[in-house]
């Protein structure tokens, strides 16, 4: 009699077990199709997220002229103009100085290469400027060999470009009719889905809204403390084009991993023609040191706190992401976990048993 009811829940294990497996293997298999599918929209999907993530920035002040009464298109269009405005001011602040230090940069780079080239000569390389002229001739020669891979790669760096400018245009665009018919896109939604949709989804939507506003204002200010930081270490280190340096530091941290590594090498690159080597690699190590405190310790703990995240998720998701989909992985990973955190956390919400109604008045406990 044991051996036969044992042999019953095995069997009502097994199958629970393989139940499970399948319902598991239909949600991956949905989950990849969902993925092809915006793999295949990718040109309409990235601009829409980009102009996401501008909204989410736009928005208080959009909001705050809305309540002053201002009409929906109006603020849209002032917050639209005003970010415009800022994006030109931004790149002008970091064009000026570097365009009135161009000379003296210039002039950098020519001794810094020059004083190369007599290290290069002295023991113990010993390199004379025979043997320079042999390999920049060798150089060149390969460059000319490789002209047709040089013209492809120009190409598609062109064509890069474009479909950047084109990506930020559309954005802009869509931020615009974002701020502008933002609120009434939810009451919408709710009129076109049918029973619990209604509800569920709209309020799924709310919370992603506000996880995604988070996530932008984490970033700024992770951002800023990396900018401030850095900032002043070239400053202490008297490095010219501190500000601009600065600016560049904030604003290519929300581009990861080749953000930092762009912004890092024009500081050291910077500090080299103008200040020496010693100062160079002072400027590297400060920069090395920043950016392990970013993604160690500051992006983790503010990311987490703002977005509901544990530290070692936002670092686990931030690596998948990047092993995935290189940089754009790396920028939407967060993002996307603490969206999958919301839907989560409302299933389990919904799914859960409603607590205990309390008792009458007048019924004994």
């Amino acid at each position: 009699m044991s051996a036969t009811l044992n042999a019953g829940r095995t069997r009502a294990a097994l199958r629970t077990s393989a139940r499970v497996s399948g319902e598991l293997l239909l949600v991956l298999v949905a989950a990849a199709v969902v993925l092809w599918v915006l793999g295949r929209m990718w040109s309409v999907v990235w601009p829409l997220i980009v102009g996401l993530l501008l909204t989410t920035l736009t928005w208080p002040p959009t909001r705050f002229l809305r309540r002053l009464g201002l009409a929906p298109a109006l603020a849209a269009s002032l917050v639209t103009v005003l970010f415009l405005a800022v994006a030109a001011g931004t790149a002008a602040l970091i064009a000026v100085p570097v365009a009135s230090e161009a000379g003296e940069l210039t002039d950098g780079v020519v001794e810094g290469v020059q004083k190369l080239r007599e290290w290069a000569a002295g023991p113990p390389l010993n390199i004379d400027d025979a043997q320079i002229a042999d390999a920049f001739d060798t150089a060149t020669a390969r460059i000319q060999d490789s002209a047709g891979a040089i013209a492809t790669t120009a190409v598609t760096g062109v064509s890069t470009l474009f479909s950047g400018v084109v990506t930020a245009v559309l954005a802009l665009f869509l931020m615009f009719f974002f701020l502008k018919d933002g609120p009434r896109f939810l009451p919408w939604l709710g009129r076109q889905l049918p029973g619990r949709l209604a509800a569920d989804v709209p309020a799924v939507a709310e919370r992603c809204w506000l996880t995604l506003g988070s996530f932008v204002r984490s970033q700024a200010l992770v951002g800023l403390i990396d900018a401030v930081l850095i900032g002043l270490g070239l400053w202490i280190l008297d490095v010219p084009l501190v500000l601009p340096l600065s600016v560049l530091t904030f604003v290519s941290a929300f581009v990861p991993i080749v953000g930092a590594l762009f912004a890092g090498f024009v500081a050291v690159l910077i500090a080299l023609v103008s200040n020496g080597l010693t100062d160079a690699l002072l400027v590297l190590a400060v920069i090395v040191v920043v950016q392990q405190l970013e993604g160690n310790v500051f992006q983790p703990m503010i990311q987490s706190r703002g977005l509901g995240l544990h530290a070692a998720v936002v670092l686990l998701a931030v690596t998948l992401g990047g092993s995935l989909s290189g940089i754009v992985g790396s920028l939407l990973a967060v993002p996307v976990a603490a969206l999958i955190a919301v839907v989560w956390n409302y299933l389990r919400e919904q799914l859960s048993d409603p607590p205990p109604a309390p008792p009458a008045d007048g019924s004994s406990a």
